[in-house]
């Protein structure tokens, strides 16, 4: 499946020319990091759940062996919510990235998902014969036990990287729903009915 064109309009907009030595953080299924190697970066991806996918290597974010300031850059797709331990895999992050280097983030922030958000994806995934479980109600509490707040990850790597304000933008769409609604849902966060659940930051290693 190919990358979603937004997200590698984003990144390739944020990253520093090519060829630049670029780390994906929780690379996934690898997409991401085979279109930026086909625009010319050099990139290694990880992801401890990796699972034998095409040019990722399975290996978490603290337990990355590699040199400091090895990377010209580092991206992190909706990611760096699920790294453990968060304190000591963000310090691991800056010390791989070079003084100068940047950082490119696009994230789901868990604090401004409401019960609204929950029902307007759960409403969507209905529609679409997907699966709902549970009661939409309860979604934001769960997502909060098992997800780092977008304030936490921004903390941890304050020490190191210096951002500006997050981007926000629609999000909701990107769970397995069809890329049309990225419209609908945007057009609900501007009226006020949903929230901007997405955050893309870009970072610059000080």
């Amino acid at each position: 499946m190919p990358p979603d064109a937004g997200v590698v309009a984003f990144v390739r907009a944020a990253l520093p020319p090519r060829p630049a030595r670029v780390l994906e953080v929780g690379a996934g299924r690898g997409e991401l990091a085979a279109a930026l190697r086909d625009a010319g970066y050099e990139v290694l991806a990880i992801d401890p759940a990796a699972d034998g996918a095409a040019g990722v290597e399975p290996v978490a974010l603290a337990e990355l062996e590699a040199a400091e300031g090895a990377f010209d850059a580092a991206v992190a797709v909706v990611s760096l919510h699920h790294v453990e331990p968060l304190v000591a895999s963000c310090e691991r992050l800056a010390e791989v990235v070079r003084r100068g280097g940047r950082l490119v983030i696009d994230e789901f922030d868990v604090d401004r998902f409401d019960e609204r958000a929950a029902r307007w994806q759960a409403a969507q995934r209905a529609a679409a014969g997907l699966h709902v479980h549970g009661d939409p109600a309860d979604w934001p509490a769960d997502l909060h036990e098992h997800l780092h707040p977008l304030g936490d990850i921004r903390a941890a790597l304050a020490p190191a990287f210096a951002f500006g304000e997050p981007v926000r933008g629609a999000y909701l769409y990107r769970w397995d729903l069809d890329p049309a609604l990225r419209a609908v849902e945007e057009r609900l966060v501007a009226d006020g009915a949903l929230p901007a659940t997405g955050a893309r930051l870009v970072g610059i290693r000080r």
